[in-house]
């Protein structure tokens, strides 16, 4: 097990140490739960009174925040004890599953595919014709990538992860288990006779830009015709589903079980939280936010903030949850 001295911690986030611990940090851990050698965090006021009964050593704690030390316990004051956390869950880490073989002896590889320098392939995985893997990708079991694909460097595949034909994925990607990217997107159409559907075919493809990365079991379908795409650095949550012909510009968050309807249009750094969905051929605009569990019928102008089923402003919408509120307890008297 990993241990590390206060000081050595502080190395690394470069925040103010103050008091001293000569516990040796194991890890990090929540406040309550917490033990002597731990290292816990404090960014935000409702947590300042439980580090007092807290049993942690030591404590991350945003700047503004007024937090006593104590006798054998230390504190490091940093900007943003979120970004300072993650710095030190990465030094905690364990080490991810090892490969025995560079490429496992069962994996199917086409010989028209070009695999770079450092790839790891493990048991079970296809990768199919004209497929490019660029330098030091990892496809863990049973991950399929189909022909004319191409995956750009450092890219890796959590076991189940399917990348259909054609999609072509950007460099240091993240896709976790069973991600769904590339399938058909959803089109169809009453026949001429009335009777059953016209199934619309899709023969476009997905373009994924580089640092996205997407959560378990979240599918992004390919267009109907050109592409489905996801800009640099976006970061999809499990169970999303983004449409066909969707485009997400930058740095936008799509929280878990949200989801985009066909050619909906976001632009940079858009979020969109747990449960929300958004109509088809909608635009929002760059820095909109859209509250989780909304439902988003008409376009969002670039840094609003939106609410409600159906999403309004969200100044408005809490106000007509009071309306409501106190006209039920009025009805009830």
């Amino acid at each position: 097990m990993k241990a590390l001295t206060i000081q050595e911690i502080n190395d690394v986030i470069q925040g103010e140490l103050i008091g001293y611990t000569d516990q040796l940090i194991s890890g990090p851990e929540q406040i309550d739960e917490a033990t002597s050698q731990h290292i816990t965090f404090i960014g935000n006021r409702k947590f300042v009174k439980k580090w007092s009964t807290s049993k942690a050593s030591a404590a991350i704690v945003n700047k503004n925040l007024n937090v006593e030390v104590e006798e054998g316990r230390a504190l490091i004051k940093v900007k943003n004890a979120d970004l300072a956390m993650a710095q030190v869950l990465a030094l905690f880490a364990p080490d991810p599953p090892s490969f025995d073989n560079a490429i496992h002896p069962s994996a199917v590889i086409d010989g028209s595919a070009k695999i770079g320098a450092g790839c790891r392939i493990g048991a079970n995985c296809y990768v199919g014709k004209n497929v490019t893997l660029g330098a030091n990708c990892t496809l863990y079991a049973n991950s399929t990538i189909l022909d004319e694909t191409t995956v750009g460097e450092n890219t890796v595949l959590w076991p189940g992860t399917v990348i259909r034909e054609r999609c072509i994925i950007g460099k240091n990607c993240i896709f976790h288990n069973n991600v769904s990217i590339g399938a058909d997107g959803f089109g169809y159409r009453p026949s001429e006779s009335g009777h059953g559907l016209v199934k619309i075919p899709q023969i476009g493809n997905v373009v994924i830009g580089n640092d996205v990365e997407v959560g378990a079991n979240s599918c992004i379908d390919r267009g109907k015709f050109s592409s489905t795409s996801i800009g640099d650095g976006c970061k999809i949550d499990n169970l999303v589903q983004i449409g066909h012909n969707s485009k997400m510009g930058r740095f936008c968050i799509m929280a878990g079980a949200s989801g985009l309807a066909g050619s909906v249009t976001l632009g940079d750094g858009v979020i969109i939280g747990g449960s929300a969905s958004i109509k088809d051929h909608t635009t929002i605009g760059s820095g909109a936010i859209v509250g989780a569990g909304s439902g988003v019928t008409g376009d969002v102008a670039p840094g609003k903030k939106v609410l409600g089923y159906p999403a309004v402003e969200y100044r408005d919408a809490l106000k007509q949850w009071v309306f409501l509120k106190k006209a039920i307890e009025e009805k009830e008297k």
